[in-house]
């Protein structure tokens, strides 16, 4: 948290996305038998596979077990995750119309209810480790309600914000109010901070985003505008756009592989704090190159005046766990 505030403590922090999960012989064995959505939504489960890493590797912030489209589940969107494909909507949504049924639904205190609880069982756990919120930012959420699940380009998205504006600025709203209804739940419930995730940002231009999914990822974070948390903004492929989802309201910016942290953070101005930004596919390389690129990540992470070390995207599934221990081990020693 002092890191996300721009100091720098006397321990270099550091955590993985997806670190809850996926690589884990323990998640495997918790998680067996019960779908990915099912799982997120068992408070005890999803509590204990938020733990485990925490657990194994010393890291120093838990990020809650959870996934992007819990909130659209949650408001009644068929929606479920398919083994090796990821999000699938039973229909895509991509007519006035599809979106205007969609907003007849809303999120309560009562439907978010089982991710409230995941949280405080959590955080009664962790002690003084703290605890991250995680959200998917609206554009994404979008993009797979009108794609239908995942895409490459996201050319059907990308189309209706030009085509139908006005149904593409009322779908964001929507998906704006549901993810910080789901981010601000998870706050309110115990989470020290709130990660917001627009997985498919970088397929935008600068001004696409300006202009059709800045407003929508400004309104999700002013859910917890009031509630006195560091915000973080992180997407792939996004070193065009690190300014522009700075000034959605984030005071932290996430910054994937493909950019170098000192150019990213020179690119944000040189006074927010940057996380990030280790590539994954070097988890799987010999240790020695593996470590001199860490090493390369910290000094450039100084650039910034608070760096909280990350991967510049998720655990990769076929990751050794004792990889990832080990690697704690070296960031707190730098």
């Amino acid at each position: 948290m002092r890191a996300y505030s721009g100091e720098r403590p006397e321990q270099l922090p550091v955590w993985f996305m997806r670190q809850a999960g996926r690589s884990l012989p323990e998640y495997k064995a918790a998680r067996a038998g019960t779908a990915m959505l099912d799982a997120c939504l068992q408070p005890e489960l999803a509590s204990e596979i938020t733990l485990q890493p925490v657990r194994r590797h010393g890291v120093d912030a838990a990020i809650f077990f959870s996934d992007i489209v819990v909130p659209l589940k949650l408001a009644g969107v068929d929606v479920e995750i398919k083994p090796g494909v990821g999000p699938v909507m039973g229909a895509p949504v991509r007519t006035a119309d599809d979106v205007a049924r969609l907003r007849e639904h809303t999120l309560t205190a009562a439907d978010l209810e089982p991710v409230s609880q995941g949280v405080a069982l959590t955080v009664a756990e962790l002690g003084s480790t703290p605890l991250i919120g995680f959200a998917g930012a609206p554009f994404t959420l979008a993009a797979y309600l009108v794609e239908g699940g995942p895409s490459r380009d996201h050319l059907a998205a990308r189309t209706l914000m030009h085509a139908d504006p006005d149904t593409w600025r009322a779908l964001t709203e929507w998906t704006a109010d549901l993810t910080g209804a789901f981010l601000r739940a998870q706050v309110l419930a115990g989470a020290s901070a709130a990660q917001l995730f627009d997985s498919w940002a970088g397929s935008l231009s600068l001004a696409d985003y300006q202009a059709h999914v800045a407003a929508g990822s400004a309104r999700a974070l002013s859910h917890v505008a009031d509630l006195g948390v560091r915000k973080v903004h992180f997407g792939t492929g996004t070193g065009e756009l690190l300014a522009a989802m700075r000034e959605v309201g984030a005071d932290v910016v996430g910054v994937d592989y493909r950019i170098p942290l000192d150019e990213a953070s020179r690119r944000i101005g040189g006074s927010t704090p940057v996380q990030g930004n280790i590539d994954p596919a070097l988890l799987s390389a010999p240790w020695s190159v593996l470590e001199a690129h860490v090493r390369d990540v910290v000094e450039r992470g100084r650039s910034a005046p608070g760096h909280v070390v990350n991967l510049g995207h998720g655990v990769p599934p076929t990751t050794d766990p004792e990889v990832l221990t080990r690697l704690v081990g070296l960031i707190h020693s730098l």
